[in-house]
């Protein structure tokens, strides 16, 4: 039976090799008895991908380009491209043809079993470091432990959406956004598809140690108050050492008078004290700045340029 299709793509930086993704994809679409609409999100790049965007949605009538003012981020990215769509399935993956369009058939099939989200799971990781592997997989383990809403493991951004939990997710709005926790917060009925992910096609990543420690700490902050659990556990037990320290000290002076105290224990008291109340006031000031962000109430995004496709969603 047709039904109508809409695939959400983030860019940015991705000139090198968004054409070969659009062709992949496009013979993916070409064999599936759907009504496709392809929305292309650049987010800001600074190369030549919004050109060869439009260059796409010239000849390819399927295809609509929308470029945001500024590099908001990948969340936001996904945001729009989320706000925008109006199909009965959205699949959402990424440009750099880690995540093959091909394994989109296989989330198809499933969704038609009545799922309402189904998310791509990792098996083989080509062009992937060790050190990326393993902290990747700590990652997804520690939220397990500390969320209320346990994210699939070695799962990314690439899966399906029915109309209905897209619907859902236009209803978060929050700005410290990470999309992960948002597709898994939502609920409804959930599957797996796993497959195998390819080596980045070309270029470069865009997420350094730096930018995926920041995003660790987004979901983290996001969707677990277990850092501040953590800070007011270590804040009592640094008092309760505090405490019992004091009291040897004063049945030393009690039993064996008063000895002059070594300067390498008074430092290693004091530092230890000072170390767990900095430790504590950065985890609350994590928190804090994540309030006043939300405070504002700014938007998520703004559209600077759109090309081809159809009127945006209302």
């Amino acid at each position: 039976m047709p039904f109508s299709l809409a695939i959400v793509v983030p860019a940015y930086n991705e000139a090198q090799v968004i054409d070969s993704f659009h062709s992949r994809l496009g013979a993916v679409l070409d064999a599936i008895d759907a009504t496709a609409h392809i929305v292309y999100v650049d987010d800001g790049s600074q190369d030549e991908t919004w050109a060869r965007l439009c260059a796409l949605a010239d000849r390819d009538p399927r295809v609509e380009a929308m470029r945001l003012s500024r590099n908001f981020g990948k969340e936001a990215a996904l945001t729009a491209g989320l706000d925008h769509v109006d199909a009965d399935a959205v699949v959402v993956i990424d440009a750099d043809l880690q995540d093959p369009p091909e394994v989109i058939p296989a989330l198809i099939e499933r969704w038609r079993e009545g799922n309402d989200v189904v998310y791509a799971t990792r098996g083989e990781r080509d062009g992937e470091t060790r050190t990326k592997k393993f902290t990747s997989a700590a990652f997804y383990r520690v939220m397990e432990r500390v969320s209320d809403t346990p994210l699939p493991r070695d799962t990314g951004d690439f899966r399906l959406l029915s109309r209905r939990a897209v619907e859902a997710l236009r209803e978060l709005r929050e700005r410290q956004r990470f999309m992960k926790g948002l597709f898994a917060w939502i609920g409804y009925r959930q599957a797996a598809v796993t497959y195998h992910r390819d080596a980045r096609y070309a270029g470069s990543t865009k997420w350094n140690y730096w930018r995926l420690t920041n995003l660790a700490v987004e979901g983290i902050t996001s969707f677990s108050t277990a850092p501040l659990r953590i800070a007011t556990w270590l804040g009592v037990s640094a008092a309760g050492l505090a405490f019992l320290y004091g009291l040897w000290v004063l049945l030393k002076v009690l039993i064996w008078g008063d000895p002059v105290r070594g300067y390498p224990t008074l430092m290693v008291v004091i530092l230890f004290l000072g170390g767990a109340q900095l430790l504590a006031l950065g985890v609350i000031g994590e928190y804090v700045g994540r309030t006043y962000s939300e405070s504002k109430r700014r938007p998520l995004y703004y559209v600077e340029s759109r090309r081809g496709g159809r009127p945006p969603f209302t």
